[in-house]
């Protein structure tokens, strides 16, 4: 039965701040906030990534995501082979290489 009772205005009520223009600022402020803390950094981390991966040449000795240390004795465009001791290699997805070390690396270790 609701259906068919009007609301009911106060007449000359006191006009509030006007909120539209608060929502707006604040949208945006939150957009920017969003963007500074979290996109940019990510997609700089990204980039930095693509080239450390692409890089990758034979002899370079680096780190996998799982913390596997190694020197890269063969590379095609998606694998890498890394020898992570005397005879023994181990083939990895580019992706999955995280750093390059310094050559001597193995060698301090």
């Amino acid at each position: 039965m609701s259906f068919f009772i009007s609301p009911a205005y106060a007449e000359g009520a006191a006009a509030g701040p006007d909120g539209g223009i608060f929502n707006i600022i604040f949208l945006v402020g939150f957009g920017l906030i969003f963007y500074f803390f979290m996109w940019r950094p990510q997609a700089k981390r990204a980039k930095d990534h693509k080239n450390l991966v692409s890089a990758i040449a034979k002899g370079d000795e680096v780190m996998t995501s799982g913390g596997i240390i190694g020197r890269v004795v063969k590379v095609n465009d998606d694998y890498v082979t890394l020898e992570v001791s005397e005879g023994t290699q181990l083939s990895f997805q580019k992706v999955h290489v995280s750093a390059a070390l310094p050559k001597g690396t193995m060698k301090n270790i």
